[in-house]
């Protein structure tokens, strides 16, 4: 304990000024102290115990739609910086979608429903791949990583994307089916949601996900050294959540042309994509992830638990 409060001495100035800068009028962060001393604390000196100086530590930090996970993730890279003096670089799957152009080819070439980002087989698999096969190379060259504005629903211009010019310690990669598995085919016939019944009834955008899971995305999630879970009550929950981070990027992004955010009903609908896997990674996720932070309804962490190998 000793350790945390010395740790958190330290990093607490920071740490508070960034949630601040998330805060709006209609939604502040409470327990800040105990998220920080009881959660985020303890998980960084869990992962600096993990990683080595020979090659970078890979954490998979996964989450439904709207559980925090950017926050999470920013203030656990805060901590690292600051208390541990390791070099860390984020970043969410998000930003590795492809183009709309792109989605729109597989849109017309494989399903409609593959024009909505969200779901694998929507990511450049490719290019994760080619990121963590060099990230780890003892021969190491400057990276550019794509960014993802999704405000516009596009990709960034190419001047604005990720430069990682040295070799992190400790690389957080986020997103919301980050570590998810492929279900059984027999449990993918029977529609979930009305977006499935009357969207894919015979049931080619449900395969090709389950397939991309199978194949692409299991290959990249190999290469994951550990995953935390932030784990939601329910999916109508997750809902309410992202409907409110839709409205804090409105306020964020409000001055901008051509933007394409969501209303309420369009989250809702939006939300039936991504409604199977997250559900399904209710259920599978706490058997594999290292960390489970279970959250609650106030969207607060009230429990964390540690796997034990």
């Amino acid at each position: 304990m000793k350790l945390v409060n010395k740790c958190y001495s330290k990093v607490k100035k920071k740490c508070f000024k960034y949630l601040k800068s998330q805060e709006t009028i209609t939604n502040k962060f409470k327990n800040k102290d105990k998220m920080l001393k009881s959660y985020l604390i303890p998980i960084c000196f869990w992962i600096v115990k993990k990683s080595t100086k020979n090659k970078p530590f890979i954490i998979g930090l996964a989450g439904g739609q709207g559980t925090g996970k950017t926050t999470i993730t920013s203030i656990i890279s805060l901590i690292l910086k600051k208390y541990f003096k390791l070099k860390v670089f984020k970043i969410s799957i998000d930003d590795f979608y492809k183009t709309r152009n792109e989605r729109r080819i597989l849109s017309i070439t494989k399903h409609p429903l593959l024009m909505t980002r969200g779901v694998p087989g929507t990511h450049d698999y490719k290019i994760i791949s080619n990121f963590f096969k060099k990230i780890k190379s003892k021969k190491f060259k400057a990276i550019k990583l794509p960014k993802f504005d999704k405000s516009i629903d596009d990709r960034c211009n190419i001047k604005s994307w990720y430069k990682i010019n040295y070799r992190p310690d400790v690389i957080i990669f986020e997103g919301w089916c980050v570590g998810a598995k492929a279900q059984k085919n027999y449990k993918i016939n029977k529609p979930i949601n009305s977006l499935e019944k009357e969207k894919d009834p015979n049931l080619i955008w449900r395969k090709y996900v389950n397939t991309q899971l199978k194949t692409n995305y299991k290959k990249l999630f190999k290469q994951l050294n550990e995953i935390i879970y932030l784990k939601a009550n329910n999916f109508k929950l997750l809902q309410e959540w992202r409907i409110k981070q839709e409205r804090r990027l409105w306020l964020k992004s409000k001055n901008k042309k051509n933007l394409k955010i969501m209303s309420k009903g369009n989250v809702i609908n939006f939300m039936q994509t991504y409604q199977r896997i997250t559900q399904n990674m209710f259920k599978d996720a706490p058997k594999y992830a290292s960390i489970i932070l279970n959250l609650n309804s106030n969207h607060q962490i009230k429990s964390a638990k540690y796997r034990i190998r």
